[in-house]
């Protein structure tokens, strides 16, 4: 099969556009912020930027392993690719949209850090005292990537590469970064409301699920959409266990410092995990089904997005309450999903969607101000109830935006350029088809 296709001018003037623009824009500091750092607190948070970014490839494993053997490379590299596109996209405007000056406490002006202007000499972020404000920024932006590259799960094998490129784009600016800003941002309305998200439990997995949710009900059902055979376990596997090592960056990294709180986060995140993985493959044999690979690796996973929000505001017993219970309700979510009409293809919805919520809610039932002081309201479970119906009214207003975002801009890029391949590409596969690459794979599968 040829490697050429129909030529495409456009995205490259784009391209070549930004590239000029930086030419002119070297963005040098002044030197006149002068600011003494923890060198510490700078090691861990350089560390814990390199475990963030490390799963995205670990996630391109856990869903290449799970597919078709021929959408096998066509899935890694959508996960690979939101780590050059988002990047890109941080460095000329999308960390003003998420951190920039706010406007309206929905999205911050674009031009504050316009192609990276004012990050190397600014004095450090308030939330981030004690490490440089260019490296706030970086690790910020690897959760940045990792949002995008979840969706794919929900829309692999059935989606052209070029189309998921301008969506992702699209998602980025008009989804992640408004409710990233909300969520965030110390003017952001959703931070105003009182709601406390420490990791990513809103911002990362619910607008990540959300989208996913109405990706394969927009998409509908694929050709071979029941005839779903893993192309290798031992990938999910891998990339289970990568993802579980740099969740540790994700969410203890999240405390800005190499303090009691990161520990907490921590060892909250282990146990949550934990008790998730053994929650989901129990659950199954309570109900006569064989403890799975595949079972326990979705387990680990919907501990850890469950865990995210509450990480640093939660006690270490509750993080095992989360993780269960977040373990059995995605699990029914996941065979409600199986026995419907909708092509979520590898349960992003179910698990990072659903995953996100329940940590939300319980987030506002179990945070507590011991754990840390920026609980200026304790969690239902300890007789308060402003910050359970702070995290309720941000859910519902949540769920309403993703999905109603997400739906529109589906439809933009659906009438820019088709979102789905022909069904002759979808035969054939992904990897053929979008890349003119192929793995050695029997033609049945």
């Amino acid at each position: 099969m040829s490697i050429y296709q129909k030529k495409s001018f456009l995205p490259f003037l784009l391209m070549v556009v930004l590239v000029v623009i930086a030419f002119f824009n070297p963005a040098l500091p002044t030197g006149s912020v002068e600011h003494e750092y923890n060198s510490a607190d700078v090691a861990w948070m350089l560390t814990s930027t390199a475990l963030v970014l490390i799963m995205t490839p670990g996630l391109a494993y856990f869903y290449g392993g799970m597919v078709k053997k021929r959408n096998v490379i066509s899935t890694m590299l959508q996960s690979f690719i939101c780590m050059a596109v988002v990047a890109v996209l941080w460095f000329a405007f999308g960390f003003s949209l998420v951190f920039g000056e706010s406007v309206g406490g929905i999205i911050g002006n674009p031009a504050t850090f316009f192609m990276f202007n004012g990050v190397l000499d600014r004095a450090p972020w308030a939330g981030a005292p004690n490490i440089p404000f260019v490296l706030f920024a970086m690790f910020q932006l690897k959760f940045a990537i990792i949002t995008p590259a979840l969706i794919t799960g929900a829309f692999a094998e059935r989606i052209r590469f070029t189309s998921y490129i301008l969506f992702i784009c699209l998602f980025f600016i008009f989804i992640y970064a408004p409710l990233a800003h909300a969520t965030w941002h110390p003017d952001g309305i959703l931070l105003q409301l009182g709601v406390l998200d420490f990791a990513g439990g809103t911002v990362v997995h619910m607008s990540a699920g959300l989208t996913a949710l109405a990706s394969a009900i927009y998409l509908k059902q694929g050709k071979t959409a029941k005839e779903h055979t893993p192309a290798r376990i031992t990938y999910v596997l891998l990339g289970t266990g990568l993802l579980w090592f740099g969740w540790f960056g994700f969410n203890a990294g999240s405390a800005f410092a190499a303090d009691a709180l990161a520990a907490t986060a921590m060892a909250t995140t282990t146990a949550a995990s934990g008790a998730a993985a053994i929650m989901y493959i129990l659950f199954d044999a309570a109900r006569g089904i064989k403890p799975s690979a595949m079972g326990t690796c979705i387990g680990v996973v919907v501990g850890l997005v469950a865990i995210t929000p509450a990480a640093g505001f939660v006690s270490i017993p509750h993080s095992i309450v989360i993780g269960a219970v977040a373990a059995i309700v995605s699990r029914l979510l996941i065979d409600w999903r199986t026995k419907s009409n909708i092509d979520d293809t590898l349960d992003v919805f179910p698990s990072h969607g659903v995953g996100g919520m329940v940590g939300m809610v319980l987030t506002g039932v179990f945070a507590h101000s011991a754990i840390n002081g920026a609980v200026e309201a304790n969690g239902l479970f300890y007789g308060e109830t402003d910050l359970f119906f702070a995290h309720l009214i941000g859910l519902l207003g949540s769920i309403v935006f993703i999905l109603l975002m997400a739906f529109i801009l589906l439809k933009v890029t659906d009438t820019i350029t088709p979102l789905r391949v022909s069904e002759q590409e979808e035969e054939e596969g992904l990897d053929l088809s979008q890349h003119g690459e192929r793995l050695s794979y029997d033609a049945n599968n």
